[in-house]
């Protein structure tokens, strides 16, 4: 980020950028906003920081278009037509992608909620926390979420040790058939309640005028 000149702006020009990620059509803007989401001051003076968070505020109020765009990115993976019988059937050999499939639609949609309603943590744990808290997510969705994020984590991380035990490159593609049961059925109730949370999303955000 040091060496790009988009992340070394004065702040003046940055609250413009920010206009532009808002209202202009660059098709990176979303990607950018993501990145400037999870932003945290290291060095330097972070009331800059504070103060561009506090002009992106101002610029969203009543943009439920861009924010209905931004979040639709949690939504952009579909699950294989038979993915339940994937995990039901150990045999099968067809991969499921864990982060475009799993951790990547909570992430993401609990990052546009974050932004949607000017929570300021960092980290999907912590913005769980404040979204309940203001009263802007239910507390049981919440906890489901961020227990299903666990679980998905771990398995992604266990598979990707075996992999790399194995000299194989590590990847977010787990076939059920490497899975054991008590991984099998786990995955399966946390990528249920992926699914729940993206139809919350697609109804909250109202996908279907995009």
């Amino acid at each position: 980020m040091l060496t790009n000149p988009l992340w070394r702006q004065p702040l003046a020009a940055f609250r413009e950028t920010l206009r532009q990620w808002v209202y202009g059509q660059d098709a990176d803007g979303p990607m950018h906003m993501a990145i400037f989401m999870d932003a945290a001051c290291v060095a330097g003076d972070p009331a800059m920081l504070q103060e561009a968070r506090s002009h992106l505020d101002r610029i969203l109020s009543g943009q439920d278009q861009y924010l209905a765009r931004f979040a639709a990115a949690a939504d952009q993976f579909q699950e294989p037509g038979n993915w339940f019988k994937r995990l039901t059937t150990k045999r099968d050999e067809q991969a499921l992608d864990l982060k475009k499939l799993g951790t990547f639609p909570i992430v993401h949609g609990v990052r546009a909620l974050a932004l949607q309603y000017g929570v300021r943590e960092h980290g999907t744990a912590a913005r769980l926390a404040q979204l309940v808290a203001k009263d802007r997510l239910d507390a049981g969705l919440a906890r489901d979420l961020l227990d299903a994020l666990h679980l998905l984590m771990g398995i992604r991380l266990t598979h990707q040790i075996h992999q790399r035990s194995q000299g194989q490159a590590a990847s977010n593609e787990v076939k059920p058939s490497a899975l054991s049961t008590l991984e099998r059925e786990p995955l399966h109730a946390a990528l249920a309640i992926v699914r729940r949370f993206r139809a919350f999303l697609r109804q909250h955000f109202k996908f279907d005028t995009l």
